[in-house]
């Protein structure tokens, strides 16, 4: 369509100089006996670190130029009760043009598109017969990367699931699969909620249950999380969760009730924006091996992003105080759209199995011996071959792989 147009990250020259700048001025507190201690939050010495190299070492045009070699776009989406919002997005077809299932992968916070960068040639091309080939969409969300902000208020999960479904809409995809994990797991479950004559199947890596099955809602999972022994895997999951619940939730309840609050000083200074992303890559995930330039174009995508780094943390007082009803309800059984569960250990919300298959008819389950919260750019490989051996031949989303003519 003539309105969907090619899209280049080019961030202008006075940006780099001015982030520089405000990096050079940067000031960091004292040393004491905890500075380097996780316990008390990201080490002074990695920020250090991690700041002089941004300051001086860092090549953000390096970084552009890898990140523009995926096909980017942008275009114009219309949202009930907000106008049209200018949406960014990735979209690689798959290597069988006619034989490819469309695949919305839904970011989250602190993630971006970036995320679906090592699955996107996994997903695409096919390598071995039996196995389905995706047609890939991977969008900036509104308030994050590339796309525009959502400047009014009340733009909650209903409003970034109608965003995505449009897009697809757009794309001439009125039937297609999705593929969530943080926030994207309720955007997919509400997309699943208000249009599940459009999604076909869905997968998530994070299984968003907090709380044993109740008998009156789910008889069967809550005698059987009673009378089957836990797992010597889901004990620890559960254990994780706790250590979520009890130690990392911090961030959220304020981006959830001050957003505004935090936002100013993820707005102005470049260190703020690195110390509190920078934590959670690490601690999010299981033992990941960043290195310095990862971690820079990471946190340099929300630096940069159209939005401003401050407006991500919208969802989280939205998701709060928006349309609390319909939003409870991702996390409640939905029974029109087959359902795909992928569990890492080290993720942030880690409930026994008993427990995820609340959620809806279950038809592909593997909890993972490895992982954490950004599976897939932690575990590309496995999350791809789930979604693979999910779809293709013999799996339990089989006849929605024969639908698209994928296997």
């Amino acid at each position: 369509m003539a309105d969907i147009k090619p899209f280049k990250i080019a961030v202008p020259d006075a940006q780099l100089d001015r982030l520089k700048q405000k990096l050079s001025l940067a000031e960091f507190p004292d040393e004491a006996d905890f500075s380097d201690d996780w316990h008390y939050g990201v080490p002074l010495a990695d920020i250090k670190r991690l700041a002089a190299r941004w300051r001086d070492g860092f090549d953000w045009r390096k970084a552009e130029a890898e990140l523009n070699q995926l096909p980017h776009f942008i275009t114009s989406i219309p949202v009930s009760g907000h106008g049209d919002l200018q949406i960014h997005f990735v979209h690689q077809r798959g290597s069988r043009e006619e034989g490819s299932i469309p695949l919305l992968f839904c970011h989250g916070w602190p993630g971006s598109y970036h995320e679906a960068t090592k699955i996107l040639p996994l997903l695409t091309n096919p390598s071995a017969p039996g196995q389905p080939s995706f047609h890939v969409v991977a969008p900036s969300l509104p308030n994050f990367g590339f796309s525009q902000r959502a400047a009014r208020r009340g733009f909650g999960i209903p409003q970034y699931a109608e965003v995505c479904h449009n897009l697809m809409r757009k794309l001439g995809y009125e039937r297609y699969v999705t593929q969530g994990g943080d926030w994207g797991t309720p955007v997919t479950r509400m997309l699943g909620l208000l249009y599940p004559k459009s999604v076909a199947a869905s997968h998530l890596n994070f299984v968003r249950v907090e709380s044993p099955p109740k008998f009156t809602k789910a008889p069967g999972s809550s005698i059987a999380d009673k009378l089957v022994p836990h797992t010597a895997q889901e004990e620890e999951g559960l254990e994780r969760t706790r250590w979520f619940a009890e130690e990392g939730f911090g961030y959220n309840l304020l981006q959830s009730t001050r957003p505004l609050t935090i936002g100013y000083a993820l707005r102005d200074s470049p260190v703020a924006l690195l110390a509190w992303v920078y934590e959670k890559l690490r601690d999010w995930t299981d033992r990941y091996p960043w290195t310095d330039d990862e971690v820079l174009t990471w946190v340099g995508i929300y630096a940069f992003s159209t939005a401003g780094p401050d407006a991500a943390s919208q969802i989280y007082w939205e998701n709060k105080h928006t349309a609390q009803e319909l939003t409870a309800r991702t996390k409640e059984w939905i029974g029109d759209v087959p359902l795909g569960l992928s569990y890492f250990p080290r993720d942030l919300i880690v409930p026994p199995s008993s427990w995820g298959r609340t959620l809806g008819p279950v038809v592909f389950e593997r909890r993972h011996a490895a992982g954490g919260h950004f599976a897939a750019w932690e575990r590309p490989e496995e999350l791809v071959g789930d979604l693979r051996e999910m779809f293709g031949a013999g799996g339990g989303a089989e006849g929605v792989g024969r639908e698209f003519g994928a296997i």
